[in-house]
């Protein structure tokens, strides 16, 4: 039984097989990390940036797709891709340089969709306008949100309110792009309700997709001096559980759940150690939706008495038609 409304049932509903996301470096900064705002970044944030790391190697885009597209057709046999623009923020820069970039993922081979993280300090129209005329069926602008509480944005640096956040989100969907948020739970400061007021703040808004990530700590990160002084102490696994099964009841139903847990690199992780072992953080997640006979939005008003067929693959959402 599917019990909340996950990418890939998405993808499989709107191309009718597998899709993959390739991650794709284009080298972009961040307005929090070159002086602009700041020079220290969110104090979570891993001063390496997310992401392959491919551009520091000096590998040209198109080798990267290559790359990528080549390693998951031999393992999953995928031929349709979306490209992940996911290192830092992928539209911090002029218009001239981010055409630049749209450019080169125009023409790639099996290009289905694109999925460009960013924050929501650096989209305007202009660039909005360049990222719709790629005219792909997919088309994603992940913003990170991390909370929806101005005094908890202030204490991780993050530079930008809750107030920008939304207007970004409206200016996406004036363009018909849809917008995946990212959101922490276990931030520095923040009670569970604190977090579900984030999650009731996101169905206000026409967001589409969401990314739950549980906080970690990582080397050379503010947030690790706070954990090394013993001002942060991260989430059990039983903790996090429990506020994500409480957060998932509450999302609106037809919100795309991009991922459940946050997914460190190799290498990455100070804390806490639970994190690296992803089976047992997976077979918890199923465990709480099953044992507690949760789905997503099942604590709604408006809630179905069971989860919805079209969670699954092979159903689609009611008035959405098939397009392959």
């Amino acid at each position: 039984m599917y019990r909340f409304y996950g990418l890939a049932a998405r993808l499989r509903q709107n191309f009718g097989q597998r899709v993959q996301k390739v991650p794709l470096d284009f080298g972009f900064s961040c307005p929090n990390r070159d002086g602009k705002i700041s020079t220290k970044g969110c104090i979570f944030c891993n001063p390496l940036g997310s992401g392959s790391g491919m551009h520091s190697q000096s590998m040209p885009v198109d080798q990267q797709w290559d790359f990528w597209t080549k390693k998951f057709t031999r393992l999953y046999k995928a031929k349709l891709f979306l490209a992940y623009l996911q290192s830092y923020s992928n539209t911090y820069g002029t218009l001239e340089e981010i055409k630049c970039a749209v450019d080169k993922i125009r023409n790639l081979q099996g290009l289905a969709g694109i999925c460009i993280g960013t924050r929501p300090d650096c989209i305007d129209s202009d660039k909005l306008q360049l990222i719709k005329d790629l005219n792909l069926k997919e088309t994603w602008i992940e913003l990170g949100l991390q909370s929806s509480n101005d005094a908890t944005l202030v204490r991780i640096n993050r530079g930008h309110d809750a107030k920008c956040f939304a207007d970004a989100v409206k200016l996406a969907d004036s363009f018909g792009i849809e917008v995946c948020v990212h959101v922490i739970a276990g931030l520095p400061g923040e009670t569970k309700e604190d977090f579900l007021a984030s999650i009731e703040f996101i169905n206000a808004l026409p967001i589409s997709g969401i990314k739950f990530h549980n906080l970690y700590v990582s080397h050379g990160t503010p947030l690790q001096e706070m954990y090394d002084a013993g001002e942060f102490i991260p989430f059990s696994m039983a903790e996090y559980l429990d506020m994500l099964g409480a957060a998932v009841s509450i999302l609106r139903p037809d919100i795309v759940i991009h991922r459940l847990n946050a997914d460190p690199a190799p290498g990455e992780l100070v804390a806490p150690d639970w994190i690296e072992h992803k089976r047992n953080v997976q077979n918890g997640i199923d465990m709480m939706f099953e044992n507690n006979d949760l789905w997503q939005g099942c604590a709604r008003e408006d809630a179905s008495d069971a989860p919805p067929k079209w969670y699954a693959p092979n159903h689609m959402p009611p008035g959405r038609e098939r397009k392959i």
